[in-house]
């Protein structure tokens, strides 16, 4: 079974975009969603520099943009996905890829909805000087009393030992001054503490937003980070991108899910590398493959072919006889 899971926020490099533009209609696709977008993606992912991208209102759209972008590279067609893919999952702003991956809603859809995510989450954490640590071994339970005792809050559950705590500039620095035991605490060059209360004004923004916009069911096995349950509404799974925002992110039972599930392979979107590393250690027997650059494809098409069946989804599809839908 074919995984196919989409990066979240950190993943992108200057230039990282520059050698995709020798691809046929790459360009064209990114320039329509910078369209959308209201931002110049071409030259933020070929141009800009490290500091430009890192900025949350720039780098939330560029990360998703490349993701479906790079997706339709391997699928032209996008209902070929659902004859492949048996699983799709994002990495917290990939969420929003996988959402339109899995047509929850469209990508057009998406990049006005990552759009404003961005904002809205620079301008919460624009309020009160907040950050995130990265913090590396120690016992799990360890680890979470802790960033609890410091009062944090453990963002981000990323499994193979990596846990990310957020709170207050203080609340960190003191943190890493009393590191728990067996482990070492890594500061992040984030804009703010991401997935935690800081985080309260953008969620209850994008849920006034969301109460706009229209969807699917998704057509694939689609994970959500709450819990690595899958979700089969597609308005849940909406619900479930805004109160994301101010809630904890856990890919390691993201990644869990998988293996219970029987994945096989796992993909990772453009720009590939972090949930792949990390599913090296946690995920044992699942093969992974990072698409970080054109001359990947053939060798990620190999991959898809190897790994790939109908999805839970198309498969019920195919024995309800609504295939037709399923092709669009």
């Amino acid at each position: 079974m074919l995984a196919v899971v989409a990066p979240g926020q950190g993943s992108q490099t200057p230039g990282f975009l520059t050698p995709w533009l020798e691809l046929p209609h790459f360009e064209d696709r990114l320039r329509w969603l910078s369209t959308v977008a209201d931002l110049d993606l071409v030259k933020h992912g070929t141009q800009s520099d490290e500091a430009t991208i890192k900025s949350t209102d720039i780098a939330q759209p560029l990360i998703v943009a490349a993701s479906l972008v790079s997706l339709l590279s391997l699928f032209p067609k996008p209902g070929e996905v659902f004859h492949k893919v048996g699983i799709g999952a994002g990495h917290s702003v990939g969420e929003i890829t996988a959402a339109a991956a899995s047509h929850v809603i469209t990508a057009e859809q998406a990049m006005v909805f990552v759009r404003e995510r961005g904002k809205a989450m620079a301008l919460a954490a624009a309020i009160t000087p907040t950050g995130m640590a990265a913090v590396l071994g120690g016992e799990r339970e360890n680890v979470i009393a802790s960033i609890a005792k410091h009062g944090l809050t453990a963002a981000n559950e990323n499994g193979a030992g990596q846990i990310v705590a957020a709170g207050t500039v203080e609340q960190i620095a003191a943190f890493q001054a009393d590191p728990p035991e067996g482990s070492r605490v890594r500061p992040l060059t984030v804009a703010g503490a991401f997935h935690t209360k800081h985080m309260d004004s953008a969620a209850a923004l994008l849920g006034q937003y969301a109460n706009a916009i229209s969807t699917r069911d998704p057509r694939l096995s689609l994970l959500s980070n709450v819990d690595g349950g899958v979700v089969n509404d597609g308005r849940t799974f909406l619900k479930r991108l805004v109160s994301q925002v101010n809630s904890p992110v856990r890919w390691d039972l993201c990644m869990q899910k998988m293996i219970d599930l029987g994945v096989t392979g796992m993909l990772e979107l453009l720009p590939a590398g972090t949930l792949t590393n990390l599913a090296t250690r946690a995920m044992p027997g699942v093969e992974t493959f990072a698409l970080k650059g054109p001359d990947d494809i053939p060798a990620a098409l190999d991959f898809v072919e190897r790994h790939g069946a109908p999805s839970a989804v198309t498969v019920a599809a195919m024995k309800s006889g609504q295939m037709d839908n399923l092709d669009d």
